[in-house]
């Protein structure tokens, strides 16, 4: 691990070992002294595993240690393990719980949906602002018109030109009318609609996934900031998106490429939780063609879309996706672990997805904006789907694509995320050993 002074603290706050923290700027530059000491690990094989949204480093440690623990005890007598935790510059709302970190399945003090209010917190505000630098300006107002809630609809204009200027999304072209920039290829409907419609939308959307009651719907303008505040959490999820691909593609792979070419025995396990999970899946483009150092790729609750590995798209055959048929540059097989207890991937991650004009509704369900770690691989002929407790007792593939029920251990949390954090359990350490053929 590397503190915030840059010096290394090899496996502080980690109970297995050896372990190296491997950390990337928001560009996908890596931290050379984090990159040395991960050279320095002597193991048969080494465990990769790129966090989700922390906001902080002790966040991401609790999690790595808690995931990591069963490890030592599950691989065979020949596997040295060596573990890697992959920091990236993401964020987390701390209203939302994390099952397994807290006795209670919720931070102290953290309470979901219409109890909490819609005003930013001291850590929440705090890691807004790491996360979105030099925007002081914008997010001072954004906490002040969360924290007072005005009626007015040109309060909610200002509101959602606020939040388009921390996307980026008025880059995207000139604006089609007062106040509505062009949408470009990149930016989701969420942000270039109507404000009070997108924060209307979105309070339906907490109320189905229990963060807010439904009666709140009806109680005027003012109840629509809460609506507000997760257009904001959309925001972060959009940019951790764009984040998490650039440091997977020009961060971590080329590290482990670099890495496997100077030690070719080394076998390379990755596994990513969340935006994590679309860290390690697009570190494969930096893998070359016939490369095997890459032995099995595990997704947790992966957030991005469900056909990334597909070579053609059920709704457009001429395009294949985003990963299409990277899947063959893992030497094993690709796992995605999913459940339906996920509110964040099964109401929310749509609403991120979705682009302007390709959608009838704002919150009408539509295949094409499935995620991954929500229903698992889809469009990927030959791909098995598996029960949790069927792979565990028969095992998986030796390669290529298959899909994981995990929703019998996956499925604890509050709202408005759900079970979407709920990935310490043995069974999936389990899944990751087998994916690597590391155990007894």
């Amino acid at each position: 691990m590397v503190d915030d002074g840059g010096a290394a603290v090899a496996g502080a706050g980690i109970g297995v070992g050896p372990y190296q923290e491997l950390t990337f700027d928001a560009q996908g530059d890596v931290d050379p002294a984090t990159r040395a000491a991960v050279a320095r690990i002597e193991a048969t094989d080494l465990l990769v595993f790129a966090h989700g949204w922390n906001s902080d480093r002790s966040t991401s440690t609790r999690l790595f240690d808690r995931f990591f623990a069963p490890f030592p005890g599950l691989v065979g007598a020949g596997v040295r393990l060596g573990y890697v935790g992959v920091v990236w510059p993401s964020i987390r709302f701390p209203d939302e719980p994390i099952p397994d970190f807290d006795p209670h399945g919720a931070l102290p003090g953290a309470e979901a949906g219409a109890e909490a209010g819609t005003a930013l917190d001291d850590a929440t505000r705090a890691a807004l602002g790491v996360f979105w630098p030099g925007r002081e300006a914008e997010l001072d107002r954004v906490a002040a018109l969360l924290a007072e809630r005005p009626e007015p609809p040109a309060a909610f204009a200002e509101f959602g030109a606020l939040v388009r200027r921390l996307v980026d999304a008025e880059a995207a072209g000139p604006a089609v009318g007062p106040g509505v920039p062009a949408v470009g290829p990149e930016v989701p409907a969420v942000f270039v609609r109507d404000t009070v419609e997108v924060c209307r939308a979105l309070a339906e959307a907490l109320a189905e996934a229990g963060a807010a009651p439904a009666a709140a719907l009806g109680g005027g303008a003012r109840a629509l900031w809460g609506g507000a505040k997760e257009l904001l959490r959309q925001a972060t999820y959009y940019e951790m998106k764009k984040r998490a691909g650039l440091v997977g593609e020009h961060g971590l792979g080329p590290v482990l490429t670099d890495l496997a070419g100077r030690r070719p025995a080394l076998r390379v396990h990755l596994v990513g939780h969340s935006f994590g999970a679309r860290v390690v899946s697009f570190s494969l483009r930096a893998v070359p063609d016939g490369a095997r150092h890459v032995k099995s790729l595990t997704l947790l609750q992966g957030a991005f879309s469900h056909y990334a590995f597909s070579d053609r798209l059920p709704h457009d055959r001429r395009r294949g996706g985003a990963l299409g048929g990277l899947q063959r540059r893992v030497d094993g097989p690709v796992v995605a672990c999913h459940s339906a207890y996920d509110s964040a991937l099964r109401v929310f991650y749509p609403l991120a997805s979705r682009m302007a004009g390709d959608s009838a509704g704002l919150l009408g369900f539509d295949e094409r904006w499935g995620a991954v770690g929500h229903d698992g691989v889809r469009a990927v002929p030959g791909a098995p789907r598996l029960s949790l407790e069927a792979a565990l007792r028969d095992g998986l593939p030796g390669a290529g694509c298959v899909s994981v029920d995990a929703g019998s251990v996956v499925r604890r949390g509050g709202a408005p995320s759900g079970a979407h954090s709920d990935i310490c359990h043995e069974e999936l350490a389990r899944i990751v050993v087998g994916a690597g053929r590391m155990g007894r």
